[in-house]
């Protein structure tokens, strides 16, 4: 019996076949330098996006303190704007309250000095005191007696500086007359100076007796 084999028979790989001094590299292939360069590439870009993300956040975080700390010193501002106001408002009080304690003495002696050097015929209607002096005003039968009451209180040790404002005629059921306003300064005096009180004279030391 005879058997006839029609599958072809089985082949051995085989090896390549190296030539005599021919070097490794044209056998073996290297590494794919394409790769390596693409790696190299996305772990740099990584690391820088990863570097810039964290200079990121280390900046908004300093943005949220400075705004913080903004929004505090707007608070400590208006608080100072506040005591300030409330400070002057204080300051403000204090000068009425002396300038009226200062008043209050020098205004009953005034008016007594103002209504003592009238000239007849010559009548007072309103005196204003303030920051620059008095305001005087009044009537009066003539000019002439408005200059005799300018030249009484120029002699006045309180008054100093008198000035006619204004002078107006005026007629009131007949009767012609003069409104007059005037305007003066204090005299201010000057205050005593504190004498210097000299030192107590120490009594002269006690000489010893010779035994």
């Amino acid at each position: 019996m005879i058997r006839i084999n029609l599958l072809k028979p089985e082949t051995k790989d085989k090896e390549p076949v190296v030539a005599p001094g021919a070097p490794e590299d044209v056998v073996k292939k290297g590494p794919n330098l394409g790769s390596l360069i693409f790696l190299v590439l996305v772990i740099g870009l990584g690391a820088m996006y990863f570097f810039q993300q964290k200079a990121f956040t280390r900046e908004n975080t300093l943005l949220e303190t400075a705004r913080a700390e903004k929004i505090k010193l707007q608070d400590v501002e208006k608080k100072l704007e506040a005591q300030r106001i409330a400070r002057e408002l204080l300051d403000k009080k204090i000068n009425l309250i002396e300038t009226l304690n200062a008043q209050r003495d020098m205004a009953p002696r005034l008016m007594d000095e103002l209504s003592r050097r009238l000239p007849d015929w010559v009548w007072l209607n309103e005196i204003v005191f303030d920051e620059k002096g008095i305001q005087i005003k009044g009537r009066a039968l003539s000019n002439n007696l408005i200059a005799d009451y300018i030249s009484s209180l120029e002699s006045s040790p309180q008054v100093m500086n008198v000035n006619l404002v204004a002078s107006t005629q005026r007629t009131t059921q007949g009767d012609q007359y003069l409104e007059f306003s005037l305007r003066a300064m204090l005299e201010k005096k000057p205050e005593p100076v504190p004498a210097k009180t000299e030192p107590d004279a120490q009594p002269a030391p006690k000489k010893k007796g010779v035994k």
